[in-house]
């Protein structure tokens, strides 16, 4: 299991949001076009069942790319993102939330979102209240 630093942590998200951009999107375009495959109305403008499946394909590797770099998917709609961490000697997770512009909050690892609190100074790595 990975272990991140904040600093790590937050260096990854970055790199990962175009990644997370994408699955919003296809999670979006799979919605609708499941919706409109079971309908039987109308087909979506994005097209029909060969568009689900390779909407559905493409999830799914880049779910596999996001937790094959030790983060923790603990949600699809939204998405939730943990970075197992140790703050002064605890174990937490940083906890991203879809919409949040940053990775600012965490919470020990056996309270779960519940526990969730802000990281108390982003410019100091091991802060917290």
């Amino acid at each position: 299991m990975a272990v991140f630093t904040v600093a790590e942590a937050r260096a990854e998200l970055v790199r990962l949001l175009p990644l997370l951009e994408e699955i919003v999107r296809l999670r979006a375009d799979a919605a609708e076009l499941a919706a409109s495959t079971r309908a039987r109305t109308a087909p979506s403008p994005l097209g029909g069942l060969a568009e689900l499946k390779a909407a559905q394909a493409r999830l799914d590797e880049l779910l596999t790319e996001v937790t094959g770099c030790g983060v923790e998917l603990k949600g699809l709609a939204p998405l939730l993102l943990d970075f197992p961490a140790m703050l002064d000697g605890t174990p937490v997770l940083l906890c991203w939330l879809e919409g949040e512009g940053e990775l600012a909050w965490f919470h020990r690892t056996d309270l779960g979102f519940a526990g969730r609190r802000r990281l108390a100074d982003p410019d100091h790595p091991g802060a917290h209240p």
